[in-house]
């Protein structure tokens, strides 16, 4: 193939401003999707980019930043999860369910029974294409705090993910690190809401840690693996949606699927010829 084809996306604002969008999101996307997946938090995750949704109409409609309704209605969310799990017989599973379908359904109509003029494709799904550039700040200094805060506090997050009743004994404050993590997941859900869009946010908030977690052992190394699994996947999948005519979003949760498929596969192969070496092992001291 040409290079002058190979080089096309690069030529364009609107493919420049995507690659920009890619790089910025996937810093705090995958440092968060390490300590949801350690956590057991995958949920957590899917409820909260749904039930941002109403936040997201009510903010439209009565003219306030997206940014504030979406935060609003993601932290909203949690602690109605977290009250209700904690104040009922029901698990914390089942209360998100409810929680995250009522406030994505009331979203719904909502934008239904409202007039706007947002697509709610461009909601769902994202549009990375039509990014503008007041849009890369906003994501640009929501991932530098989400960022920063993370690595700074990830050995006491990590506790707490691990260990709750460890870390408040070792003097941590739990209820915020616990209500610190929430709010950096409904704010990295505002970030990513352009690029990947409210059900695709679920694929680059649990693959990347995930991916990690199949790689490597340790956890400092898998922050940064799964920093450079996410990046790598929405560059890529952001260059070959371009040439495939389809949106960068599918397209780059798809790589990532890929590559956890890699991964486990590894996994299990690795798995399988240790256990055939310790079974010759054992066979030749028998």
């Amino acid at each position: 193939m040409d290079l002058d084809i190979l080089l096309m996306p690069f030529q364009f604002a609107f493919m420049q401003n995507a690659f920009w969008i890619s790089m910025i999101v996937s810093v705090p996307t995958a440092l968060l999707s390490c300590f949801l997946v350690m956590k057991g938090w995958a949920l957590m995750g899917d409820a909260v980019s749904h039930a941002v949704l109403p936040g997201i109409v009510l903010a439209y409609v009565l003219g306030f930043p997206l940014l504030i309704g979406a935060f609003a209605a993601g932290m909203l969310c949690a602690v109605a999860t977290g009250f209700l799990a904690g104040n009922s017989r029901v698990k914390q599973d089942t209360v998100m369910g409810v929680v995250f379908s009522g406030m994505f359904g009331l979203g719904i109509v909502m934008y239904v029974g409202l007039e706007t003029n947002a697509h709610l494709d461009h909601i769902l799904f994202g549009n990375m294409l039509g990014v503008e550039p007041d849009e890369l700040w906003t994501a640009g200094i929501i991932s530098l705090v989400v960022g920063a805060a993370l690595v700074l506090k990830w050995k006491d997050l990590l506790l707490h993910s691990f260990d709750p009743a460890q870390a408040q004994a070792s003097g941590l404050p739990v209820t915020v690190l616990h209500y610190g993590l929430l709010a950096a997941l409904s704010l990295t859900i505002v970030a990513t809401l352009k690029a990947a869009g409210l059900i695709l946010a679920i694929g680059l908030l649990i693959a990347p840690g995930a991916i990690a977690f199949l790689v490597v052992r340790k956890f400092s190394t898998m922050l940064w693996v799964a920093v450079l699994v996410c990046m790598f996947s929405m560059l890529a999948g952001t260059y070959a949606s371009f040439f495939l005519d389809s949106a960068p979003a599918p397209t780059i949760v798809l790589i990532l699927t890929a590559l956890f498929i890699l991964a486990f596969a590894r996994r299990l192969y690795l798995t399988h010829r240790r256990s055939m070496q310790r079974a010759k092992e054992a066979s030749g001291t028998a």
